[in-house]
């Protein structure tokens, strides 16, 4: 007769008691870390506003040593109108800022703020033509350059080339990254949306573009990811004090998010998502044709892997369409976020594009564009007045930590 096997019932009770005793550690941990202090500043890095036209501030950053002599030239940074710039001044040892100032960068970053029902009628001229255009004159005067090192990203990588093809002849070196520029792909649900996405509704409706809609819309293109994976790994891990630092910090900036003005979200819907003007060389901004050929000067276009926003067939084509000769292409094995702060990424994200400037910030890589004196074009005035909007301008001098 063959023997009954026995369970071992002592062993099973053994580990049953020892995850016990595991799980009661970690929950005492975790409360005490939870209902404890927890370091959660975001955007630590001291700067000064330097210049302030309605709701856009531009940063200074203020220098952590001597101005490098390898790279002379400014850097101005624009961030898309979604989200905020914080995200590349996260947390102090991921930070995109501290990185280049390390590196001696005289960096500027423009801060969009947050639209109110009175730029709704704001379009994407009024941002590149407008406010982008007198920040960098701003920024040329301030230094006493003829030229800035300009970098994008996202939305803003967008707007930094349509500023880069109408004004040649401030911009010496171009970086876009995550920046989308061909939208006629079916790689990202957002692509397939956007397809049939009834713009002229939308912004009858609401005025502005809301930032939570958008923000709701952006979860719903991964919500098993972005919205069950991560608060599984949160409670994986809310006995790690630095996890749980790092989590509200990134919860923070995410929800943090301005609306767009109703008829830049129109146009940008319209004229890139569903006509793919940008990349034909057809999109017009302030009765101007912008025409990629204008793009001479170097350009190095980075963009992740796995980017569920911004695809790589969003972000690729750029460099065959553009003027330049000089002109790189950079894939990293990363997603939209993760560029600017995974610990992997920071190790070939920022080296890359300081050894890249510094290659070409000497004078005799300056870019073949006849140089021209700074001069404003008059410019129509759109349902937002231009002529009032222009009366707001100032310099600012604001001091902050964060």
């Amino acid at each position: 007769m063959e023997e009954t096997p026995k369970i071992p019932v002592d062993i099973i009770l053994k580990h049953l008691a020892e995850d016990a005793d595991r799980a009661q550690d970690r929950a005492t941990k975790a409360s005490d870390i939870l209902l404890g202090a927890l370091e959660t500043d975001i955007a630590t890095t001291p700067y000064e506003v330097i210049y302030q036209e309605d709701r856009v501030k531009l940063k200074h950053y203020l220098p952590m040593r001597e101005p490098s002599g390898d790279i002379k030239t400014p850097l101005v940074v624009v961030y898309a109108l979604i989200n905020r710039e914080t995200m590349l001044d996260l947390q102090p040892e991921r930070s995109v800022v501290r990185n280049f100032l390390q590196a001696g960068i005289d960096l500027y970053m423009i801060d969009w703020g947050y639209p109110s029902r009175k730029d709704k009628y704001l379009t994407i001229d009024d941002h590149v033509n407008g406010y982008m255009d007198n920040i960098i004159d701003h920024v040329r005067e301030r230094v006493g350059v003829d030229k800035v090192n300009l970098m994008g990203i996202c939305m803003g990588g967008t707007f930094c080339v349509i500023y880069s093809a109408l004004h040649p002849d401030k911009v010496k070196n171009l970086v876009t990254t995550v920046c989308p520029t061909n939208f006629d792909t079916d790689q990202g649900l957002l692509h397939i949306w956007m397809k049939d996405v009834d713009a002229d509704k939308m912004i009858e409706a609401y005025g502005n573009m809301p930032g939570d809609l958008m923000n709701f819309g952006f979860l719903l293109l991964n919500p098993a990811r972005l919205m069950i994976d991560k608060y599984v790994g949160f409670l994986e891990n809310m006995d790690d004090k630095a996890f749980v630092e790092n989590f509200i910090r990134m919860e923070k900036w995410i929800f943090d998010s301005p609306d767009v003005p109703g008829e830049t979200f129109r146009q940008f819907v319209k004229d890139c998502y569903q006509k793919n003007l940008l990349i034909k060389s057809q999109l017009v901004v302030g009765g101007k044709r912008v025409n990629l050929k204008n793009l001479t000067m170097p350009l190095l276009n980075i963009y992740g892997q796995f980017d569920h926003l911004v695809p790589p067939g969003a972000a690729d084509k750029l460099t065959s369409v553009v003027g330049s000769t000089d002109k790189e292409d950079l894939c990293l094995d990363t997603g939209h976020i993760g560029i600017y702060v995974s610990s992997k990424t920071q190790r070939e994200f920022t080296p890359k594009i300081l050894q890249w400037l510094k290659d070409r910030d000497s004078p005799k890589t300056e870019t073949r564009v006849k140089k021209q004196p700074a001069r404003k074009t008059a410019r129509k005035a759109s349902k937002s007045s231009w002529t009032a909007r222009t009366k707001n301008t100032k310099p600012s001098k604001e001091i902050t930590n964060a």
